[in-house]
């Protein structure tokens, strides 16, 4: 197991370097949350961060489960050479990938926890139960929910996709709050392991990358499955292949997201992103990337799943222990469908009121992207509430689809570091002029 480098502190023996020596508080230790802690750390700033290491990755994931994404779009980041995945992999003797090699989730788990101990160090897994403004004369006050308060010079929310998993309203009334065995409908992130599904019924809904691996593996284990899609049909990744020509390679240009002119903007400026008009911005978020699947699973759910495309759930009723479903086809056409258990592969929902340790004060004090319920941030990610910053997804209105991936964490961290060093004081602050719950001109 590798240890922390040499000369290396653990975050709660360094000091601040500033004016200030209150810590800077990191909430998640997921891949945006331990690249903005490594990057601070090696800034000299004293940090503490917070959650379960790769937490979403081991909890939110059913096994057998693979990243979408290619070996070079998935690597952490720290300012220093020997932090990426194939690093990880070179030093535990094991192959490298290539993106003809589908990266195990349980692998990026494991390479998240090495960056983790050599890198950032101690993790702290107390949960944080509110960030609030502090009295005059400091910045914020934690609570954590073992009962300890402490204040914080600034707070930085990394916490990923955990909370945001969304429901459509006319399945959620029989989605209970948590995955029990017995539940007529839960949502793809609360399983880890869908062999409890073997011998039953399963309807997934949705055409994405979670809804068509997870009606792989749930077939896979033995259960009578259908995919229920919206879309007329379903889109593949396009399997890598030799050098591509330099016609085409002027036509579509790669990118960590996928080939084509929009998807290399997007990831090649997120800064530009957040200067598009709100509107403009909002279209890339929604419509940049549509579900897709990878071009790995396709043999495992074309011609092997029973896929229904073209079809919307307008009902859903409890039939005993039984779910039925009225489906909306082409043309109007009603049908309808039966399953013992109805999987939810319906994405997720940015909004703010889900992140729960942010107090109705803080939260008031937020200005929002017009059209959404995600912080409105400055190019650094600082929020309206002046030492608040957020990263990964609930920053993908503001700086593009790419947050949303663990491609855009080095953009992220680099720029959170950069904005967080610069700071001169961390007490006597107000938060920005101008503060309110939407988005204005500039």
């Amino acid at each position: 197991m590798t240890q922390p480098l040499p000369g290396r502190r653990t975050s709660r023996e360094q000091t601040s370097t500033g004016p200030s020596r209150l810590p800077v508080v990191v909430v998640g230790a997921g891949p945006y949350g331990l690249s903005i802690a490594a990057h601070l750390r090696a800034a000299g700033l004293d940090v503490r961060v917070f959650g379960e290491v790769m937490g979403s990755w081991r909890h939110a994931m059913a096994t057998g489960m693979f990243l979408k994404s290619t070996p070079n779009a998935v690597d952490l980041s720290v300012p220093e050479p020997g932090g990426r995945l194939a690093d990880f992999l070179r030093v535990h003797g094991e192959p490298q990938l290539t993106e003809l090699t589908p990266i195990p989730c349980d692998v990026f788990v494991r390479y998240g926890q090495w960056f983790q101990k050599r890198y950032v160090g101690e993790v702290e897994p107390a949960r944080v139960t509110a960030v609030d403004r502090a009295a005059a004369g400091r910045a914020f006050t934690v609570r954590l929910d073992d009962g300890q308060e402490f204040a914080a010079r600034d707070v930085v929310v990394a916490t990923g996709l955990n909370g945001l998993a969304h429901i459509p309203g006319r399945l959620r009334r029989l989605a209970p709050d948590g995955p029990g065995v017995d539940a007529l409908v839960s949502h793809t992130s609360q399983h880890i392991d869908l062999s409890r599904y073997a011998g039953r019924r399963v309807a997934v809904v949705g055409g994405g990358q979670s809804a068509l691996e997870s009606a792989a593996l749930l077939h896979e284990a033995g259960a009578e499955t259908q995919v229920l899609v919206r879309e007329r049909d379903l889109r593949w990744g396009t399997t890598p292949g030799p050098a591509r020509p330099w016609p085409y390679r002027v036509v579509r240009p790669a990118s960590p997201l996928g080939a084509g002119w929009i998807l290399a903007g997007v990831c090649g400026a997120p800064g530009g992103v957040r200067r598009l008009p709100a509107a403009a911005r909002l279209l890339l978020f929604r419509r940049a990337l549509r579900p897709s699947g990878g071009w790995w699973l396709r043999d495992r759910v074309e011609g092997v799943v029973a896929v229904r495309t073209s079809c919307r759930v307008v009902r859903a009723e409890a039939a005993g222990s039984a779910v039925r479903l009225e489906l909306a086809g082409p043309g109007g056409a009603r049908e309808s469908v039966t399953a013992d258990h109805v999987l939810a592969a319906t994405g997720y929902r940015l909004d703010l009121d889900a992140v729960p340790f942010l107090t109705p004060g803080v939260r008031g004090a937020l200005r929002l992207v017009r059209g959404s319920k995600a912080p409105h941030l400055s190019g650094s990610f600082e929020s309206s509430v002046s030492g608040l910053y957020f990263a990964g997804s609930l920053s993908a209105p503001m700086f593009g689809p790419m947050m949303r991936f663990v491609a855009g964490a080095e953009f992220a961290a680099t720029r959170i570091a950069r904005g967080l060093t610069g700071r001169t004081t961390a007490v006597g602050r107000r938060p920005a002029e101008g503060a309110g719950r939407r988005e204005t001109a500039r």
